[in-house]
């Protein structure tokens, strides 16, 4: 928790800093303060949903398309807010960032947990009885460079503490939980398909593993674990359906984020490609994504990554990484995405007993939040109107 806070300290310096640089934009005429400088960007997509829930009918443009609106977000977080607000009267600003305060130190606490389940991060540990290697891989998540989200009113750290918690729980073998926190999960932020395909994927595994060795019949295979990912795809069903009852468009919730994208469906994998070809050229932009998807599957596969990481979670992080492959229109957004990668920091730390090491990984985390607060969270109009999201 101390390593955690001293993060989000860092965090407040970083905003403070770069918001006080902040010229003419969307949310104000100039410099912005601590506050108002976190209600931008989605934030400001949260509040409204906070005052004013989901439209109804879909917003269509002249010709017919459906525009940006509060479908593309999940309803846990905006609505936890006003629920808190209900019952202490305090703002919006003030209340939603705290949740996020909070909901990180959780989420960073449960990573903690998570890190210490193989023996490879359980040891050697401090005076205290804590794991140095878990300690320097929360240290690690927690200064990575897109981590001044986690303080923000947007619901990335509310989602990380239902993802971490739902995670840890299927490595601790407890169902019942892990069901209640996959739910929570899938209406917080769009990752739900991601955690059931992991589920399923993780539940044949074992199923196929244990007949084989003959640790029992394949028809106790249709286990607890069986209906948990049935929850799960259930639950990923959940928000999409309900954005089609109550405005009656089977495609709502798809057409609205297609919207972001400028286009009317959601193409897999082919935005990748594209937007390599923009960056990179023709060539070079057929094999930018090859390269990527060949870069994840060696890492999965790296000794470092198998002895720090459960087997669950390595699952998970290929389900994630094939869900970002299938829908992701890749751009700056992508960096604020790869969040749910988290665990990833007891890969990184497991590379190298060498303490300069682990603390290059957190100074370079630190340093490149004001990279990424600087350039993203700070609004700039381009040459063609609007700017980057964050």
């Amino acid at each position: 928790m101390a390593v955690y806070g001293l993060s989000r300290l860092w965090g407040w310096a970083v905003f403070s800093t770069v918001g006080a640089q902040q010229g003419p934009g969307p949310w104000g005429d100039g410099a912005l303060g601590y506050l108002d400088f976190l209600n931008t960007w989605d934030a400001d997509w949260y509040r409204r949903i906070f005052s004013d829930g989901y439209p109804s009918a879909l917003p269509v443009d002249n010709l017919g398309t459906v525009v940006e609106n509060q479908w593309a977000f999940y309803p846990v977080y905006p609505l936890l807010v006003r629920g808190i607000v209900g019952l202490t009267g305090t703002g919006w600003a003030a209340t939603a960032a705290t949740v996020s305060l909070l909901a990180g130190f959780g989420a960073a606490l449960v990573l903690y947990r998570l890190f210490c389940t193989t023996p490879a991060m359980r040891t050697p540990r401090t005076a205290g009885g804590v794991s140095r290697p878990g300690l320097w891989a929360v240290a690690v998540f927690a200064f990575n460079p897109v981590a001044p989200v986690l303080q923000t009113p947007y619901a990335e750290s509310l989602s990380l503490l239902f993802l971490s918690a739902a995670i840890l729980c299927v490595v601790r073998d407890r169902p019942v939980w892990a069901a209640v926190f996959v739910v929570a999960q899938a209406l917080t932020r769009p990752t739900g398909v991601a955690l059931a395909a992991a589920l399923g994927i993780w539940w044949l595994w074992r199923s196929v593993r244990d007949v084989r060795a003959g640790r029992r019949p394949w028809y106790r295979c249709l286990d607890r674990w069986l209906v948990v990912a049935l929850v799960a795809c259930a639950a990923a069903l959940a928000w999409p359906a309900i954005a089609w009852a109550v405005t009656g468009e089977p495609g709502a919730y798809t057409e609205t984020e297609a919207a972001w994208r400028g286009s009317r469906v959601v193409v897999p994998v082919v935005p990748w490609f594209h937007e390599a070809t923009v960056l990179f050229g023709p060539v070079a932009g057929l094999v930018v994504p090859v390269v990527l998807v060949a870069g994840v599957v060696l890492m999965l596969r790296s000794a470092p990554v198998r002895r720090a990481l459960p087997f669950f979670v390595r699952v998970w992080i290929a389900a994630y990484g094939i869900y970002l492959l299938c829908v992701l229109n890749p751009q700056t957004s992508t960096f604020r995405l790869l969040l749910p990668w988290a665990p990833l920091a007891a890969g990184l730390v497991r590379v190298s007993d060498s303490r300069a090491y682990r603390v290059l990984l957190v100074v370079t985390g630190a340093v490149l939040q004001f990279v990424w607060v600087g350039w993203l969270w700070h609004w700039k109009q381009l040459p063609g109107g609007g700017d980057y999201p964050p």
